[in-house]
């Protein structure tokens, strides 16, 4: 694997170093800020340690190469809008020179890939390989469906479904491949009680045959009644996901009220309790193989600290340390726009004692402290102050003051906002009505004027602060607008609906600022691969056409079917944009089963199993993991206010005497985050007493700036022991659910 230099000793007296090469000495500090800066993103990349590596390195991981080849995945994902069968042809010359820009583009990121990483590693990684066979095949595709057309013969490009390999398999795409390795972690767990629940269908499905197959019972639609075992098997999946319910039930219910009994029975057992066992089965598991992926990254980032940490450790009397002048220097080459006030206070987290240099433990918190986004507010006085301070600290003034900022202001306006969705809802031609319209846009207006009176402008409209800009743009477009319909009624010319239209909707938007109110509300966290029905089976027709061909949607397989008098004629997959639509509305899975007997009426009864297949895949199992996963970060969220090293800096920054909460930003300036070049201070105490005085402070930043990394962390840093190392890169690499604890861990025996 990769080699590391062993450790230098200094001794404690002048904490020298051994004179080595200045060159060396960039080039160590280079390769270990690599590895904090992998630390810090969370990449898994094993990467050349020689100098034109590293280099390379760091130009792979620029944002601009990133932007750019996610760019170029969406080109290339998005040619399927042009290429036959098409929302919108293009001519096929244009859209593979866009394929073929795409594919180089692909080929040369993976190259770029292959210069900093070690060939043997290159090689065994099925990503690479993946890429380049996808590559090959497209390639290949194109020049035999180029040469069918050049003789007019009519081909099929086969390898568009390949397509979406190169947004899972680039080292980018590393959130997507954890969550397909979780459904695919979760498959073989869910797999049991899926066998079951399809037991419990099929023995109420021979119960049914049994029960009603020889009554001689008529649907609706005049057909058998339950007489076919795979359309009762059908049926009754369709019953769990309540579709048809309670059309399914009714020719028996009409026959005999008693046997609704049966119905009953099997809606309580297998939509109540199966569907309440899956998601209990899919969030228990997708919770542990989750956790176990979060180890995995936990202990990933420690071992690359621990590997930066070996580069620059030196030994200060029985202990190795990493000394402040390379810490701050490391920090600066992994964030190297961090201002020196930032720089100073993490320096002074990490260095508790004012020792001038960093333990082992305190080193690898770097990466997380980077992390975590420090804001500045420069305190600034509100102009009225300054010009006419007499009056802007007059007792009245102060008491208006005190009235905005107290929290019964704004629990006032939330009443008001509702009362006005009221009179929103009646009748807008009535007098009390429109001139009670007037009435709360003064409120509003009133409301805005008062903020700005009592805040600091600049800080009431910063760049951040979307809510209070949202305010005023919608109640100045609201005033104009009222103002510009009452003008064109008094001039009893002409009513413009238009002009009416926009107000009442600018009415409605104002609703909107309730949502401020709710605190909590922030916390919340392929179409085409699948079959495709060609146009001469499902014919896309206007639902106002009456020709015989639009009654049947083109196809007369389908007279007579609920598909045609539904007229679900545009639900197809003639292209793509239809194709995501359709399965956009079976995931809601109203009706699904009247779209699924259309395409087994047009093309074979086993065209079913494609819409089960996909009811179990989608709604059954990936919805279920989409819930699992916002139920944990609901929970986190509300559970864990800040985790430890933010709590640690807060403290830091309150000893430090600058200090301010979020709550208490409204009335000043916020700059930009502390983590670019301000010009602030690095010095002392004292330094960061002179900010404070100059009106510079301090605080966390909200929890909206955190990463979905960063987000999975906090789910389970509680069940991690911060001080724990653990396991080598191979037993980590290794790492599977029932092996959630690691075995004998020994902190101090790796340096």
């Amino acid at each position: 694997m990769l080699l590391y230099k062993g450790a230098r000793t200094v001794s404690p007296p002048s904490l020298t170093r051994c004179p080595l090469a200045s060159s060396q000495w960039e080039q160590d500090l280079l390769l270990a800020a690599a590895y904090v800066s992998d630390a810090q993103y969370n990449r898994n990349v094993p990467f050349e340690t020689s100098p034109r590596a590293i280099r390379l390195y760091y130009f792979y991981n620029h944002w601009t190469l990133r932007v750019a080849t996610y760019v170029f995945i969406c080109v290339d994902l998005s040619l399927a809008l042009f290429e036959e069968p098409a929302l919108f042809p293009l001519p096929f010359l244009a859209t593979s020179i866009v394929e073929v820009l795409c594919l180089t583009a692909f080929f040369g990121r993976l190259v770029h890939f292959a210069k900093v990483t070690p060939q043997m590693v290159f090689w065994k990684d099925t990503k690479n390989i993946c890429i380049l066979v996808t590559i090959a095949l497209t390639l290949l595709d194109l020049i035999i469906y180029g040469s069918l057309e050049a003789v007019q013969i009519h081909g099929i490009r086969w390898s568009r479904a390949f397509r979406p390999v190169f947004l899972i398999n680039f080292p980018e795409s590393r959130q997507i491949r954890r969550a397909l390795r979780s459904l695919r972690n979760t498959l073989p767990d869910i797999l049991y009680v899926f066998l079951l629940f399809m037991f419990s269908v099929l023995i109420f499905s021979l119960m049914a045959l049994k029960l009603f197959g020889d009554r001689g019972l008529k649907t609706a639609e005049g057909s058998p009644y339950l007489t076919n075992i795979l359309e009762i098997a059908f049926e009754l999946y369709v019953l769990v996901t309540t579709a048809n319910s309670p059309d399914v039930m009714m020719p028996a219910y009409d026959f005999n009220r008693w046997y609704s009994l049966y119905f009953i029975a099997y809606i309580i057992i297998n939509t109540y309790i199966f569907m309440s066992v899956f998601l209990a089965v899919v969030y228990n598991n997708y919770r542990k193989h989750l956790k176990n992926e979060i180890r995995k990254l936990v202990y990933l980032k420690r071992h690359k600290m621990m590997e930066a940490f070996k580069i620059l450790k030196v030994k200060v009397g029985t202990e190795f340390v990493v000394r402040e002048a390379e810490w701050k220097r490391l920090a600066r080459m992994v964030v190297p726009d961090i201002s020196s006030s930032h720089l100073e206070l993490l320096w002074r987290i990490s260095d508790e004692g004012q020792k001038g240099h960093v333990d082992r433990m305190n080193f690898l918190r770097l990466a997380d402290l980077l992390n975590i986004q420090v804001v500045t507010v420069n305190i600034r006085k509100h102009p009225l102050e300054a010009w006419a301070p007499r009056v802007y600290q007059s007792s009245a003034s102060l008491f208006v003051q005190r009235m905005v900022r107290h929290r019964a202001f704004v629990w006032v306006y939330d009443v008001i906002i509702l009362v006005n969705a009221i009179f929103i809802a009646l009748d807008e031609r009535s007098l009390f009505i429109s001139r009670a319209e007037w009435f709360f846009l003064c409120l509003y207006v009133a409301e805005i004027l008062l903020k700005l009176y009592t805040y600091e402008p600049r800080a009431y409209l910063g760049r951040k602060q979307f809510w209070n800009w949202f305010d005023i743009l919608i109640i100045i477009a609201a005033l104009v607008a009222t103002v510009a319909n009452a003008t064109i009624q008094s001039a009893r010319r002409y009513n413009s609906q238009q002009v009416l239209d926009i107000v009442l909707i600018l009415r409605i938007l104002r609703l909107l600022r309730v949502i401020v109110s709710i605190q909590r509300w922030s916390t919340t966290p392929s179409p085409s691969s699948g079959w495709k029905c060609s146009r001469a089976k499902c014919g896309s027709f206007d639902p106002n056409f009456t020709s015989p061909d639009a009654l049947v949607c083109g196809n007369p397989a389908l007279r007579g079917s609920a598909f045609a008098r539904a007229r679900y004629c545009k639900n197809n997959f003639n292209d793509l944009a239809s194709a995501f639509l359709l399965l956009t509305e079976l995931t809601v899975v109203n009706q699904w089963h009247v779209i699924a007997g259309g395409f087994a009426l047009a093309t074979h009864q086993a065209a079913k199993l494609y819409f089960i297949f996909f009811h179990v895949v989608v709604v059954i199992l990936i919805v279920n993991i989409f819930i699992a996963f916002i139920l944990e970060a609901f929970f986190v969220a509300y559970s864990l206010e800040k985790s430890e090293l933010e709590t640690v800096i807060e403290k830091k920054i309150q000893e430090l005497g600058v200090g301010i909460q979020e709550e208490e930003e409204q009335d000043k300036k916020p700059t930009d985050n502390v983590g670019s070049k301000d010009g602030g201070s690095s010095g002392g105490d004292g330094d960061h007493g002179g900010a404070a005085a100059k009106g510079l402070y301090c605080r966390i930043a909200s929890n909206k700036y955190r990463t979905v990394d960063a987000l999975l962390q906090r789910m389970f840093e509680s069940e991690i022991a911060p001080d724990e190392e653990g396991p080598s890169l191979d037993e980590i690499l290794s790492f599977s659910p029932s092996d959630m604890y690691v075995k004998n861990p020994n902190f101090e025996n790796s340096a």
